[in-house]
């Protein structure tokens, strides 16, 4: 391997090390900041909140971009090791490089497919992945000059090597002490189990992160609703697209909460769902569609209602993101919602949509979903764990107003 074509590895895996660490960080705040920010987040495609907060962002509740970090540093190594080590490794190295390039091309091929057409959201730090990733490919094939089927007797050849040098020893206990570490000890994200099932418990804030959390949302103002509590202490309006990925993880996340609050303060909480379908057919605030299914699939949940199926018609778009197209939700409304009459009733009801719509507008909402915790506006899902004590906060306050 040329030192022109190593140092380029090397470039490619800093960089690509530099956007797999700022993705796991921003990862972390999303799930543990309720006030963060996403600076990638332009708007509901251009979106790393979009990205993170979908199952493809996590393995067994660790994030993607941690495994990435991973690879990249043993990138970097191989690179350094294409510059320093004697020459008979240094000639192996582009082909490790090669291998590990080829697993990793695979990995950002599945991720990219998830990102581009299933969630039809784009993350700029995981496009940075992805083109460090096909640089270190194709700079290791174009190096690579000894056939891959002698790479197994290198490998050989090269190990007795590197157990015989004291230095490579020991950067390879730093290197899998490391990643193994950091793979253990990151915090998990709780991930909700599809059809009402029991989560994982929720990871409890510190008592700083209580504290911080609780002078941010006092610190919120609070807009005045149009929407009548029924008597509830709590009373939270969701602005929700079918369609949206956040709102459907927001949807699974926060089932298990609303159910605990039920059985432990019987009508304290209510939620109301307003629609905001990001779809100009009903939505004409946009400036162009995003959902294709987001109109018929409201129109559905609200058809289906009148036939005691509401939960089951939520439960089936939810979990059914990927493939809904209009075609398909208004198959589901008659097999899951038993609507018969969907095209007799669409526009009528769709009429009701864009009154929700409406309201959404004169409060400002620009993307979904967006909540109202008893008027405090909160852009996008807050982490469980922290929704769960915005909801006891405000039972507290409640009951020590009277």
């Amino acid at each position: 391997m040329s030192r022109r074509a190593a140092i380029f590895a090397l470039l490619c895996a800093l960089v690509g090390l530099g956007a797999s660490a700022a993705a796991a960080y921003t990862h972390y705040h999303l799930l543990y900041d309720p006030a963060y920010r996403s600076f990638c987040d332009v708007n509901e495609t251009i979106s790393c909140t979009q990205v993170y907060l979908s199952r493809f962002s996590t393995v067994r509740g660790i994030p993607v971009a941690l495994f990435g970090a991973t690879a990249f540093v043993a990138f970097a190594l191989l690179a350094t090791s294409a510059l320093t080590a004697r020459p008979a490794v240094r000639e192996s190295v582009p082909g490790y490089m090669f291998v590990l390039s080829t697993l990793s091309l695979a990995v950002i091929l599945y991720l990219g497919y998830a990102s581009f057409v299933l969630l039809k959201a784009v993350c700029l730090l995981c496009l940075t992945t992805y083109a460090a990733v096909i640089g270190l490919f194709l700079v290791s094939g174009a190096a690579t000059t000894f056939p891959m089927t002698t790479l197994p007797r290198r490998a050989v050849r090269d190990a007795r090597v590197f157990a015989g040098s004291p230095l490579a020893i020991v950067v390879a206990i730093l290197f899998f002490a490391g990643a193994a570490s950091t793979l253990a000890w990151f915090p998990r994200e709780s991930s909700a189990a599809p059809g009402g099932q029991a989560e994982q418990k929720l990871p409890q804030p510190t008592q700083d992160q209580t504290s911080e959390f609780q002078r941010w949302y006092a610190s919120q103002p609070r807009v005045p609703l149009v929407v009548p509590p029924d008597g509830a202490k709590v009373l939270i309006v969701k602005f929700n697209d079918f369609q949206c990925p956040a709102c459907g993880q927001s949807y699974l996340q926060y089932k298990p909460i609303f159910a605990k609050y039920d059985a432990e303060h019987p009508g304290a909480v209510k939620l109301v769902l307003k629609d905001y379908p990001l779809n100009r057919d009903c939505n004409d605030a946009l400036a162009q569609s995003i959902h294709s299914a987001a109109c018929e699939a409201a129109v559905a949940v609200r058809l289906s209602q009148a036939h005691n199926k509401l939960e089951a018609m939520e439960e089936w778009l939810y979990t059914h993101q990927p493939a809904m197209t209009p075609p398909s939700v208004r198959q589901a409304a008659r097999d899951v919602g038993q609507v018969t009459d969907f095209d007799a009733r669409y526009q009528s009801t769709l009429s009701l949509v864009k009154g929700d719509v409406a309201l959404g507008r004169q409060l400002g909402i620009k993307s979904t979903p967006t909540f109202f915790i008893n008027g405090v506006k909160v852009e996008g899902a807050l982490p469980p764990q922290y929704f769960d004590q915005a909801i006891a906060y405000e039972l507290q306050h409640a009951a020590a107003a009277k």
